[in-house]
C-alpha cells in the first residue's frame, strides 16, 4: 500500500484523494484548495474529477462570492466510503496500537518512523517500527547520565523496568514475528522492526544519535511516550 496515498489501494484515479480531502476538510473548498492537499494529481485533474463527482451527487458545488466551492455530500450512500478513505492511515496506526497494547510483555515504547511516518514513501516502502523492551536477561546498562532528556523518550528510558525472563523473551520474539505477518496483511508492505532495550534506547537519547533525532522529529507514537 502506498502510505503517502492509501487511496491507490482502491482506485488509481483521482477520485480517491479528492474524496479523502473533502471528507477530512469538513468545509467547502475551492478546486485549488483541494488540489493543494492532494498527495498526487494536478489542479486540472482535480477540477475534472470534481465535475464528475458532482454529477454523481457525492460532491456538492456552490458559488461562494467569486469562487466555486465543493464539499462532500455526507447524505450520499457512498459518503461513508470517502470517510474511510480519508482515515486509512489513522486506521493503520490504530491497529498497531491495539495490537501492541495487548502484548505480554508489552513494549515500553513503540513508534512508527521513517517514510511511513513522514508520508513520503510509496507502495514498495517498508514500514519502520521501533520497539523498546525491558532489559534482556543478564543485560546491564551504563550509569544513567544527566544529559537533557526529551519527552518522547522519557517513558522508554526508565531503567527500573524488570529484565525480561527467558520465557518472556521467547514470547516477545513470537509477538514480533506475528506482528510482521499482521502488518503485511493490513497493507501489503514489509514491516521492519528495530528492537532495542531501554538501556540501548537511553544511550541513543544521551548521544542524541541520528536515529534519536529522526524519531523525535517524525515519530508516530503507538505506545509509551508523551501521548
Amino acid at each position: 500500500m502506498d502510505l503517502t496515498d492509501p487511496t491507490r489501494a482502491l482506485t488509481p484515479t483521482l477520485d480517491g484523494p479528492v474524496l479523502a480531502v473533502l471528507a477530512q476538510a469538513g468545509k467547502p473548498l475551492t478546486v485549488g484548495q483541494v488540489a493543494a492537499q492532494m498527495p498526487r494529481g494536478s489542479e486540472i485533474g482535480a477540477r475534472k474529477c470534481l465535475a464528475r463527482l458532482v454529477e454523481q451527487g457525492i460532491v456538492r458545488a456552490a458559488e461562494m462570492g467569486r469562487n466555486r466551492v465543493h464539499e462532500l455530500n455526507r447524505e450520499h450512500l457512498a459518503a461513508p466510503v470517502a470517510v474511510i478513505l480519508a482515515g486509512l492511515r489513522l486506521e493503520l496506526w490504530s491497529r498497531f496500537r491495539k495490537t501492541l497494547i495487548a502484548w505480554n510483555p508489552r513494549p515500553l515504547y513503540g513508534c512508527v518512523f521513517g517514510s511511513a511516518a513522514r508520508g513520503d514513501g510509496d507502495a514498495g516502502s517498508d514500514i519502520d517500527l521501533l520497539l523498546v523492551h525491558a532489559p534482556l536477561p543478564g543485560e546491564s546498562g551504563p550509569r544513567r547520565g544527566s544529559g537533557a532528556g526529551d519527552a518522547i523518550a522519557a517513558p522508554a528510558t526508565e531503567s527500573s523496568a524488570a529484565p525480561l525472563t527467558e520465557r518472556e523473551l521467547v514470547r516477545w520474539r513470537r509477538q514480533v514475528d506475528h506482528l510482521r505477518g499482521l502488518a503485511y496483511g493490513w497493507t501489503g508492505n514489509p514491516l521492519q522492526v528495530l528492537e532495542m532495550s531501554t538501556f540501548q534506547w537511553a544511550d541513543h537519547q544521551r548521544r542524541q544519535s541520528a536515529l534519536f533525532r529522526e524519531i523525535t522529529r517524525d515519530a508516530i507514537e503507538l505506545v509509551g511516550g508523551s501521548r
